[in-house]
């Protein structure tokens, strides 16, 4: 399994959070652990915990095959 890319991770979150900000890092180095930052108007209204499924669910797939190993979130509504 290739390492994954902070391009690859931010434009899946993009993709699924359409008009979001997104900030990937590879703190790491290694390609599976990664700090997410998602600014998204979309998260209005939603918990935390929702904010940060809907955050998941775009990166599903990478979660469940062990791309990911390590995923740190901070999510915000843009002013």
């Amino acid at each position: 399994m290739a390492p994954l890319t902070e391009a690859h991770i931010s434009e899946r979150i993009a993709a699924a959070l359409a008009g979001a900000q997104v900030t990937v890092t590879d703190y790491t180095g290694t390609g599976d652990h990664f700090r997410v930052e998602v600014a998204y108007a979309g998260f209005a209204g939603k918990s935390r915990v929702d904010q940060h499924r809907m955050v998941y669910d775009a990166v599903r797939a990478e979660l469940a095959d062990g791309s990911i190993h390590a995923l740190s979130l901070s999510t915000t509504i843009p002013e």
